[in-house]
């Protein structure tokens, strides 16, 4: 258990490192002791747009890290240093909260679950940002209250080009970008990977099918097909794509045995959402955004509130990044792990490893993932 204000290093202060350093700022249980930035202007400005100009802008992460004020470190950086940052904060007994991925080698995937577990005492977080999504926590309440019966059919999309303008250019490098699923498809594979985990089940097999770039000059394939078969039977299908796109696909279609699901991310608000269930909804089609249908269908108490958070939102980042801070937050002073660690979310990570693996032999690969051969396949 802590007391007091936790205090955070924050290392990064790029798009998504600015918005957490406003969350964090905009908290009254921590304090952000320094920034970590290559680039102090860049730094001082977001700590200025946070309203907290005066944070020490630092160099060097070391410094950070020997600092006995700091008590957790948030990492922002680009892709390819968030393993070895987060294994020098575990060494040094911080608290670490991770921007996916966690890794970029599936060497330093298992070196990073492999150091989470030596330490009980410190809490780890990877940002699955769409766990906290409110649609999601709603649908997975939905299926592990058995609202749709059996799921024997998932899919949940995520094709949309990724940021790589200006500074943001280095998403194009392997080297540092790392692959398609850790950069976004992992969302995607996170998605399903709750939704089947809340009617209990896991997943024993997948097979997927990669291709290179075909509009911008992206190093590591961007465009995935991806299949995963569970213990049940069931199968879940991710189509990921983050070269180019017609708009931002986050598609959702989920077929129970008693009702379904599908979430149409690029049709307008009312129409995004539609369900059915033969308990909840007496075997209807239901648009729970569009409170006159729902009154039509004289099914007006299953309506949604008009403001519920979807996974498309523009903001979605912005909106749930503060979700993810009061997590971190929380098991910190909790003294507990979260769900999301290193450790407690391998499941998670290994279905974008072993689908890498799949389209390497072109086949279909079991689950858990075999690290000898992993290791074989996905070199450093």
């Amino acid at each position: 258990m802590t007391t007091g204000k936790i205090g955070v290093a924050l290392v990064g202060t790029g798009w998504m490192g600015g918005a957490l350093l406003r969350r964090l700022a905009a908290r009254d249980d921590a304090t952000v002791c320094c920034i970590v930035e290559t680039d102090p202007e860049r730094g001082r400005a977001a700590a200025a747009a946070a309203g907290r100009p005066d944070t020490p802008v630092l160099d060097h992460y070391a410094d950070a890290l020997a600092r006995p004020d700091v008590q957790a470190v948030v990492l922002a950086s680009p892709n390819a240093f968030h393993a070895p940052q987060a294994l020098a904060a575990l060494a040094a007994g911080k608290h670490v909260f991770c921007e996916k991925p966690c890794a970029t080698t599936y060497a330093n995937h298992l070196a990073l679950v492999a150091a989470d577990r030596r330490h009980p005492e410190l809490t780890t977080f990877t940002d699955y940002i769409l766990h906290f999504d409110p649609m999601e926590t709603r649908l997975r309440e939905m299926v592990a209250g058995d609202a749709f019966g059996k799921i024997v059919q998932l899919q949940v999309n995520y094709r949309n080009p990724v940021n790589v303008a200006g500074d943001k250019a280095w998403k194009l490098q392997k080297s540092l970008m790392g692959d398609a699923f850790g950069m976004a498809i992992i969302h995607a594979l996170s998605v399903i990977h709750g939704l089947m985990q809340a009617q209990g089940d896991a997943p024993v097999e997948i097979m997927a099918t990669a291709m290179p770039a075909q509009r911008r000059p992206i190093e590591a394939e961007p465009i995935w097909n991806v299949l995963i078969r569970f213990a049940s039977g069931a199968t879940g299908i991710c189509l990921g794509n983050i070269d180019f796109g017609n708009g931002y696909d986050a598609y959702h279609n989920l077929s129970g045995t008693h009702g379904g699901f599908v979430f149409e991310s690029l049709a307008d608000r009312p129409q995004k959402v539609r369900y059915w269930s033969e308990r909840d909804t007496c075997g209807q089609w239901l648009w729970p955004f569009d409170a006159a249908r729902c009154a039509g269908q004289h099914l007006t108490g299953l309506a949604w509130p008009a403001d519920l958070g979807t996974p498309d939102a523009a903001d979605v980042f912005e909106q749930q990044s503060g979700a993810c801070v009061a997590h971190f937050l929380e098991c910190v002073r909790q003294g507990k792990k979260s769900p999301l660690g290193f450790a407690a979310a391998q499941g998670i990570a290994d279905l974008g490893w072993a689908a890498q693996v799949a389209a390497k032999l072109g086949r279909p690969v079991p689950l858990p993932l075999d690290e000898t051969l992993a290791r074989q396949l996905l070199p450093d």
